[in-house]
């Protein structure tokens, strides 16, 4: 099955300041139930009455920390997308405060696939941050310039992309 089958009728909340943003990843999720909030307040809102498969949260712009805040109480898996806050600091801090994945604005196209990656952990009970290593490790080791910042703080990157026992 691939991504699209796999994310065809699920409910996605997709908060970001950017229109131009929200419209992206409205068309590239079609086959989805899509809320989608342009501010902090509108994205809490929903996640506070809604029930959502996947959250799509930018970090900047909308306090995306503090709505990955709410997504955690409310049980909405947190998929942290962002374009000027990508970072190894703001990296570990997603996963820290318990989002579900991080991916950068630069793989847009590829977010029917996170978003299956995220649900299907779900589904499964198996933690998501294992396919976001296999699919985005290489990518952030590019981006910022090889593989020290998974070797700064191996200990908590093995712990982190270690599957569910």
């Amino acid at each position: 099955m691939n991504a699209m089958e796999k994310i065809r009728g699920k409910k996605v909340l997709i908060v970001d300041d950017e229109e131009d943003v929200l419209d992206t990843l409205t068309d590239l999720l079609d086959v989805c139930k899509i809320d989608t909030a342009a501010s902090f307040e509108e994205g809490k809102r929903l996640l506070e009455t809604h029930e959502y498969h996947v959250a799509i949260l930018d970090i900047m712009g909308v306090k995306g920390y503090d709505l990955l805040d709410v997504a955690n109480q409310v049980g909405t898996p947190a998929l942290m997308l962002t374009a000027h806050a990508l970072s190894e600091e703001n990296l570990k801090k997603s996963a820290e405060k318990g989002a579900a994945y991080y991916a950068p604005k630069d793989e847009i196209d590829n977010i029917p696939l996170f978003v299956a990656d995220v649900i299907e952990a779900g589904e499964k009970h198996k933690n998501p941050w294992v396919k976001w290593s296999d699919r985005l490790a290489g990518f952030y080791d590019r981006k910022f310039g090889g593989t020290d910042w998974r070797e700064k703080e191996k200990a908590f990157w093995e712990k982190r992309v270690k599957p569910f026992t």
